[in-house]
């Protein structure tokens, strides 16, 4: 079985995120409480680069979960990279639920076990 260099990637920036995604609520904050202290608008432009590559992730994730589909590589971590993206990506407020699958679906990802066949496909 060939292991795809997408789902690395795909990985490798759950990985990312999960980091970024942890410290997404400091730095929104922070830039929150210095709008409020300096009047100026950082917050919109802190928000928006983590939104930015949660949504890079999902994009990611769907092209991992294709490939991988095309070349009989399990797609739970694509699937679980896919959920974990979109829940940071609809709102920041679920970054912990988001860490929590994009580990898990980090995991999954680098593994790139076979896809169990269905008992249809079995022939005895």
């Amino acid at each position: 079985m060939q292991k795809l260099k997408i789902n690395m990637w795909a990985g490798i920036l759950d990985i990312i995120n999960c980091v970024l995604f942890a410290m997404s609520w400091f730095v929104i904050f922070g830039a929150a409480f210095s709008d409020a202290a300096t009047g100026t608008h950082a917050t919109s432009g802190a928000g928006t680069l983590f939104y930015i590559l949660a949504w890079a992730g999902v994009v990611l994730n769907i092209v991992a979960l294709v490939q991988s589909r095309r070349h009989n590589i399990s797609i739970v971590g694509s699937v679980l990279g896919i959920i974990g993206s979109a829940l940071f990506g609809f709102t920041a407020i679920l970054a912990f639920p988001a860490i929590v699958v994009l580990i898990i679906a980090a995991v999954f990802v680098m593994m790139q076990h076979p896809a169990k066949k269905s008992n249809d496909a079995i022939v005895n």
